[in-house]
């Protein structure tokens, strides 16, 4: 730390402990100042030689003793005191903590220059301007203590010239930085190469770009948020770096904000969320998801104001891609029967898709395709985190119905090319909402989509007594048209058999055999279940394919389905659950059990015998 001693005379200034100080003289006091509640027993002359505003206080005739109280000079006692032993010409030792307050106390004493040369206001000048702004460390305290001293700090310019010193060190290039700094962070990526030695001789150490966030924590929020601003200003540090200097701030201030248990804040609190939240950089990426989900979660819940929470859910919006399921975990607030705040998410969700579509728009046709491309991928990711968030919200039983349906078709079908997180995440809302009715449980199932379901998610449906027949049936339908055509792609590939024993293979199907087959079929036409129908003529083209594809499109999709749906009937039919509509599917059964002969199949037979 830099510090400046002045004057030459021993101090004998001396304190009886009774806030009373008294200066060691042959001469009797003739003035006594009042600074609140300390008195100082001093000396007319030595004050009227350096202090302007002691010679319009202090009358020029008379001897005898006087007594002045001073209530509103900056620093109080201990500034006075400063400028009451450089008058006495005695040893002051001025540093980072002091100058300050005794800058400001000379200005109100007007110790000038025109009142003797060399005097109190032009020797801090020159310290401050030779030593503690040329400092880093000194340049923030200095800069913190102005607080203290306002508006005369102001109002002499001091604030904004420790303001300038601090953002020009802090944007200067790292080659330059040649004065200590606190950093116990963890450097950035591309900044964990050490130094190697060079003809023998270390190289200089490695400064981070980051180098200067710790020692700005010290700062309240008023002073950060100027320094801020500056080093903006200057233009000249990488907005992720600022974006990492206001996180590591937060942080500081507020250490509970990355903890599980919420923060629980005063005026003050909410005045530093919304100044942070203002502060940050309006590049996408400058700071993480993560913690503007955080941010947002403190605002709402300390209810920071709409425009503080707009601004945020906006942002998040951005970069939602980015997002965790557990940081979009946000408790409602109070009054709200929900554990989590749906419609948060929805908003944010609903701000992604407009600002994904917009951009979209804006480069569909262009030169730039990587842009839509990555659009889509984000998308993709989003439904995933929604697909996931939906999973646990699924949990809490006052979920309503509508709030879960509206934030899973916010994201289009065409954005999960996989639908087994949305399957699971309204298997977990049937079981934790057995009261459901049935029309809600059939607009909830038709979220998914049977043919995006894996084959692990498949075989979980089938036998998922919540879910509805019909969903049921369609997702044995589409398993069974799956593994028909992989069977048939298998079979192609290995080119086995000929046109010949493809057709004596294919006459010589069994008629169960062909029962199981035209399970299939006849669930494409049953009208009950709504199904996709599927083309006769795809049917007789199925029939002249190689014995092998028939055995493994039996094997694959043959009597099982029929049997799986036996025991789904059998069991919806014991616990009562099956509906009016259920029960018209149950018509695709009884036609397995009776197959109708068609009569391509009854040609082929006959061709056979």
């Amino acid at each position: 730390m830099k510090f400046m001693k002045l004057g030459s005379n021993p101090d004998t200034f001396q304190d009886d402990g009774n806030e009373v100080s008294i200066v060691e003289s042959e001469l009797v006091s003739d003035i006594t100042v009042r600074i609140g509640t300390t008195k100082f027993y001093l000396h007319k002359f030595p004050l009227l030689s350096k202090c302007a505003r002691f010679q319009k206080l202090i009358p020029t005739t008379g001897d005898e003793n006087i007594e002045i109280h001073i209530h509103d000079i900056p620093g109080g006692a201990k500034a006075f005191e400063i400028c009451a032993k450089f008058c006495y010409g005695m040893i002051v030792t001025l540093n980072a903590y002091n100058v300050i307050a005794a800058r400001c106390a000379a200005e109100y004493l007007e110790m000038n220059e025109t009142v003797d040369k060399g005097n109190l206001i032009y020797k801090i000048d020159v310290f401050l301007s030779s030593s503690i702004f040329r400092s880093w460390k000194d340049s923030i305290i200095v800069l913190g203590t102005t607080k203290a001293h306002l508006p005369w700090a102001e109002d002499l310019k001091l604030v904004s010239h420790c303001i300038d010193s601090v953002a020009s060190k802090a944007s200067i290039d790292v080659s330059k930085v040649e004065w200590s700094y606190t950093y116990n962070r963890k450097k950035l990526p591309t900044e964990n190469g050490h130094d190697s030695p060079w003809n023998g001789v270390k190289q200089q150490q490695f400064v981070p770009k980051d180098w200067w966030v710790e020692d700005l924590t010290d700062l309240d929020i008023d002073a950060y948020k100027q320094v801020i601003t500056a080093i903006k200003g200057k233009g000249m540090v990488p907005k992720d770096v600022i974006g990492e200097a206001i996180k590591a701030y937060t942080y500081k201030k507020l250490p509970s904000l990355s903890k599980v248990s919420m923060i629980h804040g005063d005026a003050k609190v909410r005045a530093m969320l919304v100044t942070i939240t203002c502060l940050l950089p309006s590049e996408k990426g400058s700071v993480s998801c993560s913690f503007l989900l955080k941010l947002l979660k403190a605002t709402n819940l300390l209810k920071c104001g709409e425009m503080c929470r707009k601004e945020l859910m906006k942002r998040i919006a951005r970069q939602l891609e980015e997002a965790s399921v557990s940081d979009l975990l946000i408790p409602t607030v109070d009054g709200d029967t929900t554990v989590y705040d749906i419609d948060l998410i929805l908003s944010i969700v609903e701000e992604f898709v407009r600002q994904d579509s917009k951009n979209a728009q804006k480069h569909n046709g262009g030169e730039v395709s990587d842009h839509v491309s990555a659009s889509s991928a984000s998308m993709i990711t989003v439904a995933k985190i929604v697909d996931g968030y939906l999973a646990e919200v699924a949990k809490d039983p006052n979920i309503p119905v509508y709030k879960f349906f509206s934030l899973a078709e916010t994201v289009s079908g065409n954005s999960r090319p996989v639908h087994d997180g949305l399957y699971r995440a309204i298997d977990i809302y049937l079981k934790e909402h057995p009261s459901l009715g049935k029309s809600d449980k059939k607009r909830l199932c038709a979220l998914m989509d049977c043919k995006k379901l894996s084959p692990d998610a498949c075989a979980h449906a089938v036998q998922n007594e919540r879910l509805p027949l019909r969903i049921v049936v369609q997702v044995l339908y589409h398993e069974q048209t799956r593994a028909s055509a992989a069977a048939t792609i298998r079979a192609d590939s290995i080119g086995i058999g000929s046109y010949e024993s493809s057709r004596s293979g294919a006459t010589t199907n069994t008629e169960d055999e062909w029962d199981g087959v035209m399970a299939v079929e006849d669930l494409s036409l049953s009208k009950t279940t709504k199904l996709d129908k599927c083309d006769t003529a795809g049917m007789d083209a199925e029939k002249n394919h190689t014995g092998n594809k028939g055995a493994s499109g039996r094997a694959k999709g043959g009597a099982t389905p029929k049997k799986v749906l036996g025991k789904v009937m059998s069991s919806k039919g014991q616990t009562g659950e099956r509906s009016s509509s259920d029960s018209s599917d149950s018509a695709i059964l009884l036609r397995q059990e009776h197959p109708k002969r068609t009569p391509a199949r009854s040609t082929t037979k006959s061709a056979a015998a």
